[in-house]
């Protein structure tokens, strides 16, 4: 059970988690809701990610995005922590990159520079050519099925399987007031958010936690090849 606040409310915890390694991860390519499988890296983060939390409190469902990278990674944690109820869903997939999918970063300045303009625009309406999404919409989307989960699940402990980007407008969400979350969130790391069954108040209580990874050269590989979020 998650705690309660002074007020009695129970709080929905949420473990927020991002997918392993993918090649595209270490290449720089950008993903969005293109679909590329772990890697082995990405496979072996989400076995330790895994173990990590089947020695924490039992979820009562793990979610994930339906894209390749992050169900795998769900699947795993799921069978380690002994949890049948596991739902994939496209509310939690990555931004949508539009025509900066498959480019990687270095080359998409020159290749498509109105929407790499448009990705790193502090305008947070503005929409990525192509059928990109603004930050708001990305945010609106998954923000809105957190709270879904939370209604679903309250007093409970769930695990939310998902990528940079969308993970980085979820933990604004819960602190507007953080900055340079980027690079904060590397592959299989944990943020914790408690969600308000009662007002939908969100907490944000942990965020980018690898400390599972901090073997075997892990953790520095963890950082090594993503400096981007998508």
């Amino acid at each position: 059970m998650s705690p309660a606040s002074p007020h009695g409310e129970h709080f929905t915890e949420v473990v927020v988690v991002r997918h392993g390694e993918t090649s595209w991860n270490a290449s720089r390519i950008i993903q969005g809701q293109m679909d590329p499988e772990l890697n082995e890296t990405g496979k072996q983060q989400a076995i330790m990610l895994a173990r990590r939390l089947s020695k924490e409190a039992k979820p009562a469902a793990v979610y994930s995005s339906d894209l390749k990278r992050a169900a795998e990674t769900a699947q795993t944690i799921a069978t380690a922590c002994h949890v049948s109820n596991l739902v994939f869903d496209q509310s939690l997939r990555e931004r949508h990159m539009g025509d900066l999918h498959g480019l990687k970063f270095d080359d998409a300045v020159s290749t498509k520079p109105e929407a790499y303009k448009a990705f790193s625009s502090d305008d947070r309406n503005q929409e990525i050519p192509g059928g990109g999404e603004s930050l708001d919409q990305l945010s609106e989307r998954c923000v809105s099925y957190l709270n879904t989960i939370a209604d679903k699940h309250k007093g409970e402990r769930v695990v939310v399987v998902s990528h940079g980007a969308a993970i980085e407008e979820i933990c604004r969400h819960a602190d507007p007031t953080m900055t340079l979350v980027r690079r904060r969130i590397p592959n299989t790391s944990i943020s914790v958010i408690h969600i308000s069954g009662e007002n939908r108040h969100w907490i944000l209580e942990k965020l980018g936690d690898v400390g599972h990874l901090d073997e075997d050269g892990f953790l520095q590989s963890a950082f090594g090849g993503d400096g981007a979020s998508v």
